[in-house]
């Protein structure tokens, strides 16, 4: 039997969107909540219109939704990183954090929201962490903090190097994601043992799917490729004009102080020779202040 990635905008829809309690176990296992904020029930929002990212187009899957008490999850999966990706989750979050308040309702009404990203590619290098969780603290006072929103990365390449004997529902879901790929046919038994994550790996089998979908989950892949190749050329062609700019500008600034240099040094020898200050400022261009400073 044969597996399909999870990580595919088709597969991942497939099993966090169209199985809340798939999703209240993932949601549960990966977010920072404390013991009285377990998500028990899960209600799926409607799709919200975001502004395009240059170049990036299908590189980015997302689920929305929110719990019974209001509360609000954006999970999203994006296949490489780009600063834009950055901006636009702080964007969708804040932007769903706004949208609750109606007209005649109080600023305590406001739920939180929470937004988790899991990102298939290395985006911290400095660090061996995997999981970076951000909110608004006080900078003296980290403890305290302004609530309302809260941010999760979690970066997929990283984690195998780490946690796998433990069988936390973190982890496991972590290695659902990380471990499955396109054509995986043999699976660990330490995750087929939980109920949870066999449910999900049903939902990736192939033979589930159909012609047209797999035309779909195929046309994704082919997507990410070419994205890869125009961020990836983008890069190449900043590099080169930043090198070019460079150049140029360091050839400008070495002339300017070149000129200033000499002027100075002219002026100095005319100093030498009692010629007056306002005579030599008319041949060097310097101010008189600046030559009586020499």
């Amino acid at each position: 039997m044969k597996y399909l990635d999870p990580k595919n905008d088709l597969t991942f829809k497939k099993v966090f969107g169209e199985h809340p309690h798939l999703l209240k176990s993932f949601l549960n296992a990966l977010l920072p909540l404390d013991e009285d904020q377990v998500i028990e029930s899960l209600e799926y929002l409607p799709a919200e219109l975001v502004p395009e990212i240059p170049i990036l187009k299908h590189s980015i899957v997302d689920v929305r939704c929110k719990d019974n008490k209001g509360r609000q999850f954006i999970v999203e999966m994006q296949m490489f990183w780009t600063e834009s990706f950055k901006s636009r989750i702080v964007f969708n979050a804040s932007k769903a954090y706004i949208k609750q308040l109606e007209k005649g309702k109080q600023y305590t009404a406001l739920q939180p929201v929470y937004a988790l990203s899991l990102v298939n590619d290395i985006f911290e290098s400095d660090t061996k962490e995997y999981y970076h969780h951000y909110k608004i603290v006080n900078i003296g006072n980290p403890e305290k903090q302004l609530k309302g929103l809260e941010f999760v990365f979690v970066e997929l390449p990283k984690f195998p190097l780490q946690h796998i004997a433990e069988k936390k529902l973190k982890v496991l879901w972590l290695r659902f994601l990380t471990e499955i790929t396109h054509g995986t046919d043999k699976i660990d038994e330490v995750l087929m043992q939980n109920p949870e994550i066999r449910e999900a790996l049903e939902c990736l089998q192939e033979s589930a799917f159909t012609e047209a979908e797999m035309e779909s989950y195929d046309r994704y892949w082919d997507s990410i490729s070419s994205e890869k190749t125009l961020v990836e050329a983008a890069k190449v062609e900043g590099l080169i004009e930043g090198k070019i700019e460079g150049k140029i500008e360091g050839k400008i600034e070495g002339k300017i102080e070149g000129k200033i240099e000499g002027k100075i040094e002219m002026a100095k020898g005319m100093k030498k020779e009692n010629i007056p200050n306002e005579i030599i400022s008319k041949i060097s261009g310097l101010s008189q202040e600046e030559i009586e400073k020499l």
